[in-house]
């Protein structure tokens, strides 16, 4: 992303985008316990739901995003709620060097499929990436409304290859919000 766009994120969590998105997503909720707990990556964490969730199970968790204002607000979380995470500020659409091995591997609506198919690398062996995507769809529900901020049918199949898919799903599903989402959901180990 450029300084634009960097600018636009920190803006919309200045404002308060997303403030009452304090829960951690459901389908990592319903997939945890599967996982052995170790570290985790949360890619485009935002202000750091899920990492925070993470965090209070026991993950040693790395945080990414390119908000500096997501993160500060996710940094404050963390002390209040007395769990540690690691917040990294970095561009996405800049190389990340990793140098640990991931237990999990947590992408949720970020749509970057080169680097999903790069980070799959980083997981450990037995480690699970969990990804969930809005989807291209002709229905009306919420998200972005270019296809471009939208993962096609079997996209997240073909980032996944050489993993043991554990779980795919392209639904219609209500949000929390009650409003209708479009996803694909992957669950993968290595």
């Amino acid at each position: 992303m450029s300084r634009i766009d960097r600018e636009k994120w920190n803006k919309r969590y200045r404002d308060g985008a997303y403030a009452e998105r304090t829960h951690s997503s459901e389908f990592l909720q319903d997939w945890v316990g599967r996982i052995p707990t170790g570290r985790a990556i949360d890619v485009a964490c935002g202000s750091g739901r899920n990492s925070l969730y993470l965090a209070k199970l026991g993950f040693d968790v790395d945080a990414v995003d390119i908000s500096s204002q997501a993160l500060d607000l996710a940094l404050k979380t963390a002390q209040g709620m007395g769990v540690f995470v690691n917040w990294l500020e970095h561009d996405l659409d800049e190389p990340l060097q990793l140098k640990n091995r991931y237990q999990l591997i947590l992408i949720i609506r970020y749509v970057n499929l080169p680097l999903i198919r790069q980070l799959t690398a980083n997981l450990a062996p037995g480690g699970f990436l969990v990804c969930e995507q809005h989807l291209v769809t002709e229905a009306d529900v919420i998200g972005p409304t270019s296809p471009s901020y939208r993962v096609r049918s079997g996209d997240l199949l073909t980032v996944a290859e050489g993993l043991d898919i554990k779980h795919l799903e392209e639904v219609l599903v209500p949000d929390p919000d009650g409003r209708t989402a479009a996803l694909a959901r992957l669950v993968a180990q290595k």
